[in-house]
């Protein structure tokens, strides 16, 4: 008994330390994935599982899951990388930044310093940005972090999706952020025109929804035109939606990966 009841806790420990999709805030709203066009799926799965990542299968869909976001990937010749998007990079927080580093270096990843010691860049093939911030306190070893918006109107942008996902505003270091649970949301202003999101190597990020059906008609009343209105896929469990916020991020709404 006591064997059994140590296996349940050891499980619930490692279970509640690996959750992959965080709960909502009030709105209904959290983190859910980023969708990548690749030129090789391959590599990227060694690149992602490099970093820590699960490699698991949504259906027929590569995925790659980490606490508190799922990275989509899909064979296509993306637009161009993160840089000179709207969305400039995504970040992740890593427990020992120092011991990350060697460990990716040795495995051939491509690194660029950072503005301080707790702070780095890994590139993902396709030119993706990847902001690494050490974080002593976590309890696992990698984990989501931030979206960096760049953006000709920080102020707006930081207003909008604040109305209509219910994103707690405030500051992130010196930038204007907002928080969804699972995700800080940074923006910062552009220095010049900036490409949208579709297509590109970052090719949308997702954000998971508990009642889609009627949140999206609740962002229909405020005024928001989707690309794709909300539809079932049954062969996935899933739910979605599409929609582009007005300076070019592609975002697609889920209901249903946090079963995943």
């Amino acid at each position: 008994m006591r064997t059994l009841t140590t296996a349940i806790s050891l499980l619930t420990l490692v279970s509640s330390a690996w959750a992959q999709l965080p709960a909502p805030n009030a709105a209904g709203v959290s983190m859910g994935h980023l969708h990548l066009n690749v030129r090789d799926p391959e590599a990227h799965r060694i690149f992602w599982t490099t970093l820590g990542g699960t490699p698991v299968k949504l259906g027929d869909m590569d995925v790659i899951k980490f606490p508190d976001v799922l990275v989509m990937y899909r064979k296509a010749e993306p637009t161009g990388g993160t840089e000179g998007s709207v969305i400039g990079h995504i970040g992740f927080r890593v427990k020992d930044l120092h011991a990350s580093l060697e460990k990716w270096r040795a495995a051939g990843l491509k690194i660029v310093p950072g503005a301080s010691p707790h702070q780095a860049f890994v590139i993902a093939p396709d030119e993706v940005r990847v902001e690494m911030t050490e974080d002593t306190a976590m309890e696992v070893p990698i984990a989501n972090h931030h979206i960096h918006f760049y953006t000709s109107s920080v102020d707006d942008t930081k207003a909008w999706y604040v109305k209509m996902f219910g994103a707690k505003p405030g500051k992130r270091g010196p930038f204007e952020a907002a928080d969804l649970p699972g995700v800080n949301l940074t923006f910062s202003p552009a220095a010049g025109p900036v490409a949208p999101t579709k297509g590109r190597a970052l090719d949308h990020i997702g954000f998971e929804v508990k009642d889609l059906e009627a949140f999206c008609q609740k962002l229909e009343a405020a005024g928001v035109k989707f690309d794709m209105p909300y539809r079932k896929i049954p062969a996935r469990g899933i739910s979605i939606a599409f929609l582009t916020d007005p300076w070019g991020t592609y975002i697609e709404l889920t209901e249903g990966l946090n079963r995943l």
